[in-house]
């Protein structure tokens, strides 16, 4: 009991949460760089903002449960954004925005660039916090002061 109440304390299950998110957007990022030249190839992706919705909705659920202090994060499905069993499954849709290229492309290397950027700095903070968050909780445990 005590050690499932700390690893859902704090922020831990959001950063756990944003952790996977920015992982499986990943992939869908770079799919997307790795057809830059598929004649006829439609950019798929996730909105992040819908999931961050989602993340804040759960937030504000465990909230008004107990305080936000400790508690599972349930997030609930939308139509991208599907959690079962810990694992987070994402259906990216077809992106509309961009220029239709002569070969019925709608590739942009330079937006595909900067959410590349925007996902992997969302990924490595949310890391670096779990990281800290995890080294602060064994230092409790092994009854280390910093």
């Amino acid at each position: 009991m005590i050690i499932n109440d700390l690893a859902t304390s704090g922020a831990l299950p959001t950063l756990e949460k944003m952790f996977l998110f920015a992982g499986q957007r990943q992939r869908i990022i770079a799919h997307n760089i790795a057809n830059i030249n598929t004649p006829g190839f439609q950019t798929l992706d996730v909105d992040p903002k819908s999931f961050q919705k989602l993340l804040g909705d759960a937030i504000e659920s465990r909230r008004s449960k107990n305080g936000g202090a400790s508690g599972s994060l349930r997030i609930e499905e939308s139509g991208s954004v599907k959690f079962r069993d810990g694992r987070l499954t994402l259906t990216p849709a077809p992106v509309s925005a961009g220029v239709l290229g002569h070969d019925r492309n709608n590739t942009d290397l330079e937006r595909l660039m900067q959410q590349l950027v925007e996902n992997a700095t969302t990924f490595r903070v949310a890391a670096d916090l779990m990281r800290k968050n995890k080294s602060q909780l064994t230092l409790a445990i092994a009854q280390r002061v910093l």
